[in-house]
């Protein structure tokens, strides 16, 4: 029988919130030495600020390397860590993935990508999301102090925060069109995606013919894993270690 294949996503891990970390350390410990892979679908950290700003024996580096020696673990960028780069991936065994990639699940072709870009209706944050994706601001952004990008990143983190809770909710969640657009464009009856923390199986007839979008949720009050087996692909829910 295949292994199931795994897809997590935000679950923005920050020094603060020991539970969570101490939860994906369980999930890893558990799942990989009998997932046939893991995807982590973005906002895996609240905020990566590039990879010289972390060292090799931080907690989360070591889990991410154990997990690595038993299974494949992908990465992908998100709208919090899209500064992860090679030394990310050298520190941790890890792959990173381009955004959007099509996988094979047992068989079943499968676009997959963090959701932010689908999130059209935003068009602030559109603009936003170009200009930090931008190589020339990345470059100059990693040319600042370690200190001063944190102050940045706690600027950012603090306007999204209040930005977000003046937007409606249908601006904030993906846009309709913009899901049939690129599951056509890729021609893909799936789609799995996380950012909008609204765990949830969507489906609808797809231009390729009866389809589903997969949405991982994020970690905050509970894990959210997509397990993908060849019998089903379901959500489950994690609660969350207290000590």
């Amino acid at each position: 029988m295949a292994k199931p294949v795994l897809f997590i996503a935000d679950l923005h891990l920050d020094p603060s919130r020991a539970d969570i970390v101490q939860t994906f350390g369980r999930f890893l410990e558990r799942e990989a030495p009998h997932a046939e892979a893991i995807y982590i679908l973005g906002d895996l950290f609240e905020a990566w600020i590039g990879d010289d700003a972390v060292s090799g024996d931080e907690p989360t580096i070591q889990l991410l390397n154990r997990a690595a020696t038993c299974t494949p673990v992908y990465i992908m960028h998100g709208n919090r860590d899209f500064l992860l780069g090679e030394r990310f991936c050298q520190l941790t065994g890890t792959h990173l993935l381009d955004e959007p990639s099509i996988v094979d699940i047992h068989g079943h072709r499968a676009l997959i990508l963090h959701g932010d870009s689908l999130c059209t209706e935003d068009h602030e944050y559109q603009d936003f999301r170009a200009m930090v994706r931008d190589p020339r601001w990345q470059q100059e952004f990693l040319a600042l102090s370690i200190e001063q990008r944190l102050a940045k990143a706690r600027e950012a983190r603090d306007r999204s925060k209040s930005r977000n809770s003046e937007l409606t909710e249908e601006i904030m969640d993906v846009s309709p069109q913009a899901v049939d657009e690129i599951m056509a464009k890729y021609d893909v009856q799936w789609l799995i995606h996380g950012h909008t923390h609204r765990p949830n199986i969507h489906r609808f007839d797809a231009t390729a013919g009866p389809g589903a979008r997969f949405v991982v949720g994020d970690w905050y009050e509970q894990g959210s894993v997509l397990r993908c087996t060849e019998q089903k692909w379901e959500l489950e829910t994690l609660a969350l270690e207290t000590g």
